[in-house]
């Protein structure tokens, strides 16, 4: 027996709507990708209610394929760097395209990840494969985006980091082969003079289409 319960309702006067929406749009257009942390600790009911905000988040058939796992012990986080640096040296050094190290150029990265060790935490996000999950990368990606925004709404810096390949974290994290990989976000507050690339968006113009 399926059970419902009705619609929730949140219809504003539509100033008041573009307000709202306005300052959520405000807010997200100031978020940066951060890579020279402070080890400045973070409370972890900060951290615990943006992972709410995640959970809430829509999936295939319900089926909330996501785990989070938080990383603060500095051990762990030790070794998800150790193990990270050594396949992004393999991607600079050997796989990646010419064409792709050059896409990365303006953001002056290179294979060493001190994020990992240096944030005080790191959200390490997998797919959750068992029992058979539908959309499992589409809903874990909505997923991020909600955290991603709920963090930047606490006022904490992130990074998006995807070393691949990242079947090391189930590993270093003890989390079963069912679960894959998806991303790691190091969380925290920029360090001192953190400064970041000076990169434009494309316009709202560029990316929409009205029909």
């Amino acid at each position: 027996m399926n059970l419902t319960i009705p619609a929730p309702t949140a219809e504003l006067p539509t100033a008041q709507a573009r307000t709202r929406v306005e300052e959520f749009r405000t807010s997200l257009a100031a978020r940066r990708s951060i890579r020279d942390f402070s080890d400045r600790p973070v409370h972890p009911d900060l951290i615990r209610t943006a992972l709410a905000c995640a959970a809430t988040a829509p999936s295939g058939a319900n089926m909330q394929p996501w785990h989070f796992v938080v990383v603060t012990d500095p051990e762990r986080k030790r070794a998800l760097r150790t193990a990270a640096e050594a396949e992004e040296r393999e991607f600079y050094e050997r796989r990646a395209s010419e064409e792709w190290l050059a896409a990365l150029s303006p953001l002056g990265t290179d294979w060493r990840k001190p994020f990992l060790q240096t944030a005080p935490a790191v959200i390490v996000v997998f797919e959750v494969h068992r029992p058979k999950p539908y959309y499992a990368k589409e809903s874990v990606g909505i997923a991020v985006g909600f955290l991603l925004a709920a963090l930047q709404r606490a006022g904490l810096a992130t990074l998006t980091h995807t070393p691949s390949p990242m079947r090391f974290l189930n590993t270093i994290l003890d989390r079963p082969a069912q679960e894959r990989p998806h991303l790691v976000i190091p969380v925290g507050y920029p360090a001192p003079g953190a400064r970041v690339p000076d990169l434009e968006r494309k316009g709202l113009d560029e990316v929409t289409t009205w029909l």
